[in-house]
């Protein structure tokens, strides 16, 4: 904790040696940073984040984060507040200034001082998009639909099993076939790409 505190006061030196302020660059700088406090409340935004999720400041972070992703936010999240990890990357659907989704890459680093883990530091990179949407490797069917708007609720597969009256492993099924369909790896990415697409309305 101390060499972490070191390192951080060695930045800031070195920048105030060259006659420059670490955190007039960090507010200015083309990549989204924000801080986040030990409750998850949005304590600062940087210009670039601000264009972003819009003036957030004092909220906390789960509402500017879409439905589908808030579980895997909170998740990491509270990995960094308990101690188990320092820094996490992953990617996140955040809703976005002008009211869309926007997928980004967040990568966040615990802040500490003498009693501990004091909150969160973090950067976003928005995910390049991809001008006009390859065509569906196939059209989903109804139940994959079905499953599909369940994924965007942020259902598990027990919920999705129980919503639609359907075996665990069914539901593993479709979740695999709408992944194949829209060409993406994980249950978000797959929402995120089938928003994109106009599959789950605005």
């Amino acid at each position: 904790m101390i060499e972490t505190l070191e390192r951080s006061e060695q930045a800031s030196d070195a920048a105030a040696s060259l006659g420059g302020n670490i955190d007039d660059a960090l507010t200015n700088i083309r990549v989204a940073a924000f801080i986040l406090g030990r409750d998850g409340v949005i304590e600062w935004l940087n210009a670039t984040a601000t264009a972003i999720v819009g003036g957030t400041r004092g909220r906390h972070f789960s509402s500017v984060v879409a439905p589908e992703a808030v579980h895997l936010a909170r998740a990491e999240f509270a990995k960094k507040i308990v101690g188990s990890t320092r820094t996490t990357d992953h990617g996140l659907v955040v809703r976005s200034a002008n009211g869309t989704s926007c997928t980004v890459v967040v990568h966040t680093v615990s802040l500490e001082d003498e009693s501990g883990v004091v909150g969160v530091f973090g950067i976003m990179e928005v995910a390049a998009e991809r001008a006009t949407p390859t065509p569906l490797r196939r059209e989903l069917t109804p139940r994959q639909h079905e499953v599909l708007v369940e994924l965007a609720r942020g259902a598990s597969t027990d919920q999705i099993a129980a919503s639609l009256g359907i075996a665990r492993e069914t539901v593993r099924n479709h979740v695999r076939g709408v992944l194949r369909a829209l060409r993406v790896h994980s249950r978000l990415e797959a929402v995120a790409e089938a928003r994109r697409r106009g599959l789950l309305g605005p």
